[in-house]
């Protein structure tokens, strides 16, 4: 992995594509206590139709280096470090890629300046003041103080845990479980991660990102929904509610797919980022 340093702290992120592609760069955003490793089936295929793409690990629980004790870990901030890793690799006309969580995080970023974001692509994500929708809003509750998470956080060592309905398991179909370990390891074994974890955690507020919710047509970009269908916790409905947010939005549904739709259809997924790279966005009436 690469690293670079932000005004926020030293963000790891993983590269796939040709560095010379002419493609619009594809930069991806995950959902709390993942980190950028769950695109990587998705990253291989762009790679394979000449698509250079970016999976940071944001700063949600599963990134191995503490931020600046003053980075600012609101949703809103951690949507300004998102902008403030474009500006420093120079990322024009992105193709922006939100999960769950993530979603929630690129339509902060579209509020605060979309000026290098050239389309979107969102799959079963926060919206609205769904943020975060049931069980996960009585999950988080349970993490958001520093002993707390050390203490909750620890049945997830056990795979049958972190594979229940209680951890992971309601995210995909099929989980690996060396992937799961690795993504909770950093909040097990540090302080400072637990810190910027739960400071994101106890900033969240579901007004906050229905108030962004009113601001979304101001997006001239295309954007895709793709979303699947067996999700428990982001119906589909909320999917579509989501896309006539949008002035310019088609909605996919993925039979059989639950939220994490990048491991249950990576092919699938890569097929609409790269469909949509080539879209133009709507004119204004």
């Amino acid at each position: 992995m690469t690293t670079i340093d932000l005004p926020q702290g030293t963000v790891s992120y993983r590269v796939a594509g040709p560095e010379n592609s002419t493609a619009p760069p594809v930069v991806f955003v995950h959902a709390f206590l993942v980190d950028g490793s769950a695109w990587s089936a998705v990253a291989d295929h762009l790679a394979e139709q000449g698509i250079r793409s970016y999976a940071p690990d944001w700063p949600l629980g599963a990134h191995r280096t503490p931020l600046r004790a003053d980075a600012d870990q609101s949703p809103r901030g951690v949507a300004r470090q998102i902008l403030a890793f474009l500006e420093a690799l120079d990322l024009r006309d992105v193709t922006l890629v939100g999960n769950d969580t993530g979603g929630a995080l690129s339509q902060f970023l579209l509020d605060i300046d979309a000026d290098r974001i050239g389309r979107l692509v969102l799959t079963n994500c926060d919206a609205f003041d769904t943020f975060p929708p049931f069980p996960y809003n009585i999950i988080f509750r349970l993490l958001r103080g520093e002993l707390l998470m050390r203490l909750n956080m620890q049945p997830m060592r056990l795979r049958a845990f972190r594979h229940s309905p209680l951890g992971l398991g309601l995210l995909a179909n099929e989980l690996d479980p060396v992937q799961t370990r690795a993504w909770i390891e950093p909040s097990l074994r540090s302080k400072e991660i637990r810190r910027d974890a739960v400071r994101f955690l106890r900033a969240i507020d579901p007004k906050d990102l229905l108030d962004v919710s009113t601001r979304l047509k101001d997006f001239t970009g295309p954007v895709r929904i793709v979303w699947g269908t067996a999700d428990r916790a982001f119906k589909p409905a909320l999917g579509r509610r989501l896309q006539r947010a949008f002035r310019d939005a088609s909605f996919v549904e993925i039979p059989g797919v639950r939220t994490f739709v990048h491991l249950d259809a990576p092919t699938v997924l890569a097929e609409h980022i790269v469909a949509l790279s080539s879209a133009q966005p709507a004119q204004d009436s």
